[in-house]
């Protein structure tokens, strides 16, 4: 569309629709979109439509830079020029529908499809209108069955995935059209007249010779003696006898950072990712004996944004300072259509040198009780990412989010922390033979390698109790669940190198390491070769979970008590998930307390093997006694939270105080509205047409408490109380385990002011 088709649009169409909804009266809160039709005569309209479930909506909507709901709830507050939605200008979208034979005639329904996870690998979003689960697998249940839509910076290549996405997705009878956009894509005369640049086709020059000025002055404080160029030339020249060397044998080194990309893209934060290419790279040929002297750099994108990638730069030149090796080249390569957006892959490329008599590993001189001496790592450095992620998604966590570890980031900068670079403190002492083998924990873990410095005839005997494990790996075996051996074929478990040396010059060896600033101690020993593996670790799976829960406030699970007094349907609820593996909570209920003998719930406790006991409130004299009583039982059972479930009881102040931010109830409707026992009547008496439940913490004043999570329902003219509150039901074991998952991860606070800190 033409900017003169696009204005008559706004002014003929769009203008005078909303002018006539004005003069008319007629109030309309919500999204309307104009179907048009172009036309020789120009721009014709088809139809006005409001659903999200059209594959016009999911077409433009994954261009939306700002936030839905904020655009939502300020077409509701009438403040939408405020607030107005913001789209990506440099990319487009198309969408291809797939549909059911005999569309929009006849058609089967339940037929299997395949080909959408195929489809969603390459990037693609797919939109379900026509499936139905059955039997565990998606089937057709209409005939506009899937919208497959690709993003991307210039349409024809949009066009062109979209389409091979939607013959990826394959079920009897599918067909789908492959016209979509043709007109668009069909150039008018006068369009193949015009010239095109690099620029029309996805590639900015400018922005990239913008990028070569603001990174030349990062590059030119890497410079070093040897170094006899600078950027812009063909190649990059080294003259390693000005370096020092007399008979020097090259090393090179290439890695990547793999999938922490994404965790840096999801926090917006590029300026270590360059840190840690450098590190991969330099602490692989520094298993060598190398000493790095020039780095190179691959940048790869879809559409060059010249601060993110000037940040990148930033991180590579202060990795190249901590290796002391000069950046003296590299490639930046925009390809659209490649990579989707801004997304972009790096590659490193180091080049170190060693005197031919200093090489590492010296292989024979390893022998039976050498000393292993591990070198501390800075976190999970750069591997592993993949397990991690999806551990976080399985978790429902966001890298921008709270960290579990408690250091008040969030986890995304948490597992950002650049990777440790050993060359200056290593070095040294490699060049003086005090060092026999140095293996670079990478990929692969502990496990596969050390092998890979080791003879045939030995192996290695760690002791896991020996050094300092990073919270981060106690997290990663305790939430997800992963073995001790995994864990050390996957992850560093805490040591990013390890030392292969004689026992006359280990204690040398610790106190210069220690004094140059990394953290270095016996971890184990050599032995003669027992078995097919060649690293063994004791204590491992202890040292793991003890790193995680050794955190002040962590503990593995929140021990959680259930106070009932009949049937226990939220109970129900509250076990179902607490024991649902898939869901990973973080509480565990392991007490029901009852005020009555033989309830439902109390069946329902004991057959979900949770500890169960009656302490009946006719026994005690007071409300006082009664309520010591339940509070002592608590107390012994090293209760953390405690859940009123159909409680009918109401607690005394005291016992509300113990229990202050860490007490939950329910109330079937919403707060603060129509509180009290007789929710459901006071609603069907004022006529509303929403009620609901609240979850809350329980103060003092009945229903009072700050409110945690709320879930809603429609009320109907024909409800009676009974029905209303069968339906408000559905939503309670849904609001209630919600709020319960919120308190025992720490997600949210009671303040001192009785207002919730979110976190």
């Amino acid at each position: 569309m033409s900017d003169t088709e696009l204005q008559f649009v706004k002014d003929n169409i769009i203008q005078k629709t909303v002018d006539g909804l004005r003069k008319e009266d007629r109030k309309y809160v919500g999204v309307l979109y104009a179907g048009l039709m172009l036309t020789k005569d120009g721009p014709k309209v088809l139809e006005f439509n409001c659903r999200f479930g059209d594959p016009e909506t999911q077409s433009i909507l994954p261009l939306m830079t700002s936030d839905l709901y904020e655009a939502c709830r300020a077409c509701v507050d009438g403040t939408l020029k405020d607030h107005q939605p913001q789209f990506d200008q440099h990319q487009t979208t198309l969408g291809v529908v797939v549909v059911s034979g005999g569309y929009p005639g006849s058609y089967k329904k339940g037929l299997e499809i395949k080909g959408i996870p195929e489809a969603e690998a390459h990037g693609l979003m797919v939109f379900h209108a026509g499936t139905a689960l059955k039997d565990g697998k998606v089937v057709t249940s209409g005939g506009r069955v899937l919208a497959v839509v690709a993003i991307d910076t210039d349409l024809l290549t949009a066009s062109q995935r979209a389409e091979a996405g939607a013959a990826q997705i394959q079920f009897e009878g599918s067909f789908f059209r492959s016209d979509i956009g043709f007109r668009v894509l069909k150039s008018t005369p006068t369009e193949s007249s015009t010239t095109l640049s690099y620029k029309d086709a996805g590639v900015d020059i400018a922005a990239g010779n913008k990028l070569v000025q603001d990174i030349k002055p990062m590059a030119a404080s890497t410079h070093r003696e040897g170094c006899l160029s600078s950027l812009g030339l063909f190649g990059a020249l080294f003259d390693v006898k000005a370096a020092g060397y007399q008979d020097p044998i090259l090393v090179s080194g290439t890695d990547g950072v793999g999938t922490k990309l994404k965790v840096a893209h999801a926090v917006g934060k590029h300026d270590t990712i360059g840190i840690d290419l450098v590190a991969m790279c330099v602490n692989d040929i520094l298993a060598h004996g190398a000493e790095p002297l020039f780095f190179l750099d691959y940048f790869a994108t879809g559409k060059l944004k010249v601060s993110m990638t000037a940040d990148v730069v930033k991180g590579i030149s202060e990795g190249c300072r901590q290796a002391g090796c000069a950046l003296v080249g590299g490639e930046t390569a925009e390809m659209p259509g490649m990579y989707a957006g801004e997304d972009y892959d790096v590659a490193g490329f180091a080049v170190g040198a060693v005197e031919r008599s200093q090489m590492l590993p010296r292989t024979s001189e390893v022998h039976m009780d050498n000393a292993v001496i591990g070198l501390a790592s800075s976190g999970l450095h750069s591997n592993g990412f993949s397990l991690v992620r999806k551990l976080v998604e399985r978790q429902g966590l966001q890298f921008d989010g709270l960290s579990p570890f408690k250091t008040g980031n969030s986890l995304g900068y948490d597992l950002l922390v650049p990777t440790k670079i050993y060359v200056k403190s290593l070095l040294p002492l490699m060049k003086e033979g005090k060092i026999k083998a140095f293996a670079h924990i990478t990929g692969g873990g502990l496990i596969e390698n050390i092998p890979r410095v080791l003879p045939d005839d030995l192996e290695v005997r760690l002791d896991a109790k020996s050094w300092f494990i990073p919270p981060v790996f106690g997290w990663i075996t305790e939430t997800g669940n992963v073995a001790p051996t995994e864990m050390a074929r996957t992850f560093n478990c805490g040591i990013g190198g390890v030392l292969i040396v004689s026992k006359i010059y280990m204690q040398e060896v610790i106190d210069r390491l220690n004094a140059s600033g990394e953290k270095a101690m016996v971890i184990g020993v050599v032995e003669k070769r027992t078995g097919v593996e060649q690293v063994k670790i004791k204590h491992l799976a202890g040292a793991l979970v003890q790193s995680w829960k050794k955190l002040p406030g962590v503990t593995a699970k929140k021990k959680v008590a259930v106070l009932i007094s009949g049937s226990g349907t939220n109970l129900q609820a509250l076990i179902d998930h607490t024991k649902n593996p898939a869901i990973k909570s973080a509480a565990e209920i392991t007490l029901v307390i009852s005020n009555k003998a033989g309830v439902k719930g109390l069946e329902r406790a004991q057959k979900a093997g949770i500890q169960t006991q009656v302490i009946n409130h006719k026994n005690y004299k007071s409300r006082d006694a009664f309520d010591a009583a339940v509070h002592d039982v608590l107390m012994s059972a090293g209760i953390e939270i405690v859940c009123l479930a159909g409680f009918m009881r109401i607690l005394t102040g005291g016992f509300v105080s113990k229990w202050q931010g860490k007490m939950l109830n329910i109330h079937p409707s919403l707060l603060p509205s129509f509180k009290g026992a007789n929710a459901h009547k006071l609603v069907l008496e004022a006529g509303v047409r929403v009620s609901g439940c609240t979850v809350h913490f329980v103060a003092e004043e009945v229903d009072a408490g700050a409110i945690i999570t709320q879930e809603s329902v429609p009320v109907y003219p024909s409800d009676t109380e009974q029905t209303l509150a069968e339906r408000v039901h559905t939503v309670e074991h849904r609001a209630y385990p919600a709020a319960l998952e919120l308190v025992a991860s720490e997600r949210i606070e009671l303040q001192e002011d009785g207002k919730l800190l979110w976190k």
